[in-house]
């Protein structure tokens, strides 16, 4: 039986391209300016690039072998392109840079986020060790901290010791974030779309709190992802194309990065963390859900071997077992992210007995997924699908698929 083309009809994808390509002049950008808000000309821009220029990704991850390829335990049945993140990395800067949008602030967030993706984009290509990748993510980190973009959770008046604890947790936020969204690359428009539902209430956040700058660079990265996802989540077809590491690990840098600029609550440092706590509450979840089973029942012993060890015993992998395969699985986990954020976005105002309500809310919707987390574990009991630390290019790439 023929197996489906892999590239979308070309008329479209290079419309999309020459639109984007339009969107990029200045006359047009000054006219949608004018005749719209900002945040629809950036939306665009970047929805068109990426959309456009992700089956020119395609044709070049063939060209460099930068490839995903099948084995007995991931999901999809034909070697895959996994330069999918280079598409939304050139539509996220291309709006950005195009509708002039500039600070002191958002270069370092892009240089740091840069280097967290090139890094990447040779780890899709040419394995590099999970020690080196945690060092530069720490180094990107650095490149924020230079920028002042800092957490304020323990106050200035503690001095130096109280600023460095600052570092400590923005550099455990970011990098845990980023690394999270790594993980959440594992079925076809998870990620992409976990990206375009964060980037959203992290925009709407961001006007919500008078930060129309921030709120710019989030629907930057909506677009870009938006632009992705139709060719990676087609339901009941194949996807053309992966994000690999580079583009889940960008889009996760750079958002969690915007959490951490953005002043999400006047003069109340800790309050400040709750929005953003609930926005990312997926993530989290999974991250320190897996990261205490992976200790406590032996599989992984040292920092390292928690880094190089994949498995399937992530959330999306138990929801799959319960809800009956990936693309049920995918969709929970989107809906189940659009109901912590919109709690986030009715928080910032509510009087303290509502911001109890919420939070309570909250908890028992992390108790549910908890119990079918755990129905998912005893499903997959009977056919354990874990990788053990030791292989490397093909175990990676296993945990995403």
């Amino acid at each position: 039986m023929q197996s489906e083309p892999r590239e979308p009809a070309t008329p479209l994808w290079v419309a999309a391209l020459i639109l984007g390509v339009v969107f990029l002049l200045p006359p047009v950008r000054a006219w949608m300016h004018n005749l719209a808000h900002r945040w629809m000309a950036v939306l665009l821009t970047a929805f068109a690039l990426s959309y456009g220029l992700t089956p020119v990704c395609i044709r070049l991850a063939r060209s460099l072998g930068a490839v995903d390829l099948p084995d007995a335990r991931k999901i999809h049945f034909e070697a895959t392109p996994l330069l999918g993140g280079l598409a939304v990395y050139l539509g996220f800067t291309g709006a950005i840079l195009a509708n002039g949008i500039y600070s002191s602030r958002l270069l370092c967030v892009l240089a740091a986020g840069s280097l967290v993706f090139v890094v990447s984009l040779v780890d899709d290509i040419r394995e590099l060790s999970a020690t080196l990748r945690l060092l530069v993510h720490l180094a990107a980190v650095g490149l924020l901290v230079c920028g002042g973009i800092v957490l304020h959770v323990l106050p200035d008046s503690l001095g130096a010791p109280g600023y460095m604890a600052n570092i400590a947790i923005t550099a455990f936020w970011v990098v845990g974030i980023t690394n999270a969204m790594n993980c959440f690359d594992g079925m076809d428009g998870l990620a992409g779309g976990l990206g375009v539902i964060l980037a959203f209430f992290l925009g709407m956040l961001a006007f919500q709190t008078k930060h129309p700058y921030l709120g710019w660079v989030a629907v930057a990265m909506m677009g870009a992802c938006m632009g992705f996802l139709p060719h990676n989540f087609r339901p009941g077809k194949k996807a053309r194309i992966f994000l690999g590491d580079s583009g889940a690990t960008f889009i996760g840098f750079v958002l969690a990065s915007l959490a951490v600029w953005g002043e999400w609550a006047e003069s109340k440092p800790v309050a400040a963390l709750v929005p953003p706590l609930l926005i990312f509450g997926v993530l989290i979840f999974d991250m320190t859900h897996i990261t205490v089973t992976r200790f406590v029942t032996g599989k992984v012993h040292t920092l390292r071997e928690w880094l190089e060890y994949v498995g399937q015993d992530h959330l999306h992998h138990r929801i799959a077992a319960v809800v009956g395969g990936p693309g049920r699985a995918v969709l929970f986990i989107w809906l189940l992210t659009v109901c912590l954020g919109t709690s986030a976005m009715v928080i910032r105002n509510a009087d303290l007995v509502d911001a109890f309500l919420l939070l309570l809310q909250a908890a028992m919707i992390v108790a549910l997924v908890t119990i079918l987390e755990r129905r998912g574990r005893a499903l997959q009991a009977s056919e354990p699908l874990e990788a053990r630390p030791g292989k490397s290019k093909a175990r990676r790439r296993g945990k995403r698929r």
